[in-house]
């Protein structure tokens, strides 16, 4: 008589099949991170196709690119005490502020609030009011996250809002000290218009690239033209003034934010708030090179420079149109070529 064997699997067989499932698994995992690496990637360089269209747009509709922000220039930084301009030159009248503080104007809407008409957020926009101080809007308003502006590699709309904070102060490499200030809750995001590469300085002058009219990029800091209220931007730049050509110069890049500052401050401020022209705009050249990946401090230059956490790749938007991935390891001589509109020096013909 033969006996039944026992339904059901043995304890070596059980093992068997979860080392199986493991070595699968294994192999599996990768694979989806690579395929959902890939997908975001897509949707991050439509992001940067639907701005730059936006811009284009907008320099259809008015004329020239959007200001990054409106803030006055200094005719003299002096004791850090920052002496205004004279009224006569169309701004507001004053003599002196304390250390670390800009013009109101400075604090009015950046360029992702004047783009949003072309984002299809006609009514968002319509909430605004782009002559008066971010701080002065109401919460809802500064807090709305637009998709457009987020890359997926980092994060959705439930992780792009800044809490109320006072900055800490922030020094450059250069030794320049960019001074704390009080900063109201906003939507945050990941993409920056090119302010353009540092020459113009970085150390504290009335010549410093963040002033207005002083950036050498698309996408840059201007004048307030004032009649009561700000009415209008004095540095208008315009396709003209892009004389390297449009498809040797960037509108807009993906900006920089070590991995685990999302939507804190200083890193990763409110795009909608122009108090700090690094929160919507950025720079780069020699000594601020292109990221090199999510956690890299590019020597505490990592508030100023573009960068993704898209592997070995940074996307931007030229002014032709065209969105290119850019390996993160490019020179930075040639990347400072890319960001100035109007240096003359020639583009190497392979930049990915």
């Amino acid at each position: 008589m033969h006996r039944r064997r026992p339904t059901g699997f043995t304890l070596i067989e059980l093992l068997v099949v979860l080392a199986i499932i493991a070595v699968m698994t294994g192999l599996l995992v990768p694979a989806v991170q690579k395929v959902r690496e890939a997908a975001a990637r897509t949707q991050c360089v439509n992001n940067l196709k639907q701005l730059g269209l936006a811009v284009h747009a907008f320099h259809e509709a008015h004329g020239a690119f959007p200001p990054a922000r409106i803030i006055d220039r200094p005719v003299a930084v002096s004791g850090g005490v920052i002496v205004r301009p004279d009224p006569t030159h169309g701004h507001l009248p004053g003599a002196e502020l304390p250390p670390g503080t800009h013009s109101v104007v400075g604090d009015t809407a950046t360029w992702c609030v004047r783009v949003l008409p072309f984002l299809e957020q006609q009514p968002y926009y319509d909430q605004w009011d782009i002559a008066r101080p971010f701080a002065s809007h109401p919460a809802a308003v500064r807090t709305t996250v637009v998709k457009a502006f987020l890359c997926p590699s980092r994060r959705g709309p439930e992780g792009a809002v800044t809490a109320a904070a006072l900055g800490a102060d922030t020094v450059l490499p250069c030794g320049y000290t960019v001074e704390g200030m009080q900063l109201e809750a906003g939507a945050t995001g990941d993409y920056a218009g090119n302010h353009g590469d540092t020459s113009p300085g970085l150390l504290g002058a009335p010549s410093d690239l963040y002033w207005g009219g002083n950036g050498t990029g698309t996408i840059i800091s201007s004048r307030a033209i004032w009649a009561d209220r700000v009415v209008g931007w004095a540095d208008r730049v315009t396709f003209t003034s892009v004389a390297d050509g449009a498809s040797n110069t960037v509108l807009v890049g993906e900006l920089h934010v070590r991995r685990g500052r999302l939507a804190q401050v200083p890193e990763n401020g409110s795009v909608y708030d122009g108090r700090r022209f690094f929160h919507m705009t950025r720079v780069g050249g020699p000594g601020f090179p292109i990221a090199a990946h999510a956690d890299d401090a590019v020597q505490g230059s990592d508030v100023l420079v573009f960068g993704s956490w898209h592997p070995g790749a940074c996307p931007f938007a030229f002014a032709d149109g065209r969105v290119q991935m850019i390996r993160t390891t490019l020179g930075t001589s040639v990347l400072e070529r890319l960001l100035n509109r109007a240096d003359g020096q020639p583009i190497p013909d392979a930049l990915d």
